[in-house]
């Protein structure tokens, strides 16, 4: 690969990112973009780029541009035809939000699993509640239940590790079954197949044209009456329409939103007033940890692409992941 003369960071902290990695690299120039909408004017003559995102004009303006890193796991708004068409190398940070993401997820399962949302609104009323004396779903345990998660990245395995620690059994979907993974493996055609199985159903699927809207009317009438449903995924890989109805048909016990359809979720959307149902407003992957794990991503990223050695998370643009 030819070498990295000029970087460009358009992130908030760009003034930090460029502080730690400037010692490290100091043959590369470090442009940080403070500002919306300052980055196609730090473009021109950038041999590289880490951002969140990447205008149509910024793109225009991109003449040397050889690699992007993308901040986000989700890539679907980089690929355009003229991002494709250009040959650039595309990198994301599927990985870094594992953990947290995972244990965000587990968190949402044990919310449903003791009552805690009818719990803290009791709390709000001062009401004591005897497990005696409810009309509501009772209280469960995880262990012994199946979770089903499709998509099985770097997220959905560290989620199988831990839900398989709760003695939860686990069936995994993707595209491509890895022979030998340490839990049951099916195919995204089959998903409608394997849904009746789960208990719990983790959506953790990246946006491609084949995901979008996967979870449709069809997939949640196939899940097992009284299960559940979480997307930490990306908002449109679910029909937000065909989940409110079957959420008010009592078909399903519950949802744990964190990514919806729209973002921002609209004022008068029925998901905010169900009781069933937890919104996170797009929080899971937030950690402390977070900006340490991709510094360190950019920094190995950086030092293979000087030495010509293949970069890790490079994203198949093809097949959108």
């Amino acid at each position: 690969m030819p070498p990295i003369h000029k970087m460009v960071i358009d992130l908030a902290q760009a003034p930090e990112v460029v502080a730690k990695l400037q010692p490290q690299f100091p043959g590369i120039e470090f442009v940080p973009v403070k500002k919306d909408g300052a980055l196609a004017d730090a473009i021109p003559g950038a041999d590289a780029l880490l951002t969140w995102h990447l205008t149509q004009e910024a793109l225009h303006r991109a003449d040397r541009l050889l690699w992007v890193q993308a901040v986000s796991a989700g890539v679907d708004r980089f690929l355009t035809p003229g991002f494709r068409d250009r040959g650039i190398l595309l990198t994301n940070t599927s990985g870094v939000h594992a953990i947290n993401i995972a244990e965000h997820v587990l968190a949402l399962m044990l919310a449903f699993a003791r009552r805690l949302p009818q719990h803290l609104a009791g709390q709000r009323r001062h009401e004591w509640q005897h497990e005696t004396e409810r009309n509501d779903r009772p209280v469960f345990e995880l262990h012994g239940q199946t979770v089903l998660i499709a998509g099985m990245g770097d997220l959905g395995k560290a989620l199988a590790d831990r839900a398989q620690c709760l003695g939860m059994e686990v069936i995994g979907v993707r595209r491509h079954p890895v022979p030998g993974a340490p839990f049951r493996e099916v195919l995204t055609d089959d998903l409608l197949g394997v849904l009746p199985e789960a208990d719990h159903v983790v959506d953790t699927l990246p946006l491609t044209p084949a995901t979008r809207g996967l979870f449709n009317d069809d997939a949640f009438k196939a899940m097992k009456a009284g299960a559940y449903f979480y997307n930490v995924g990306r908002g449109p890989t679910t029909d937000t329409d065909a989940l409110i109805r079957v959420l008010q048909s009592d078909h399903l016990a519950g949802a744990g939103l964190d990514v919806v359809d729209p973002e921002p979720l609209p004022d008068d959307s029925p998901l905010w007033e169900m009781p069933n149902v937890i919104i996170t407003s797009h929080t899971s992957g937030s950690t402390p940890f977070m900006q340490e794990r991709i510094g360190s991503l950019v920094a190995e990223n950086i030092r293979r692409f000087i030495h010509d050695e293949p970069l890790r998370n490079v994203v198949n643009q093809s097949e959108g992941y």
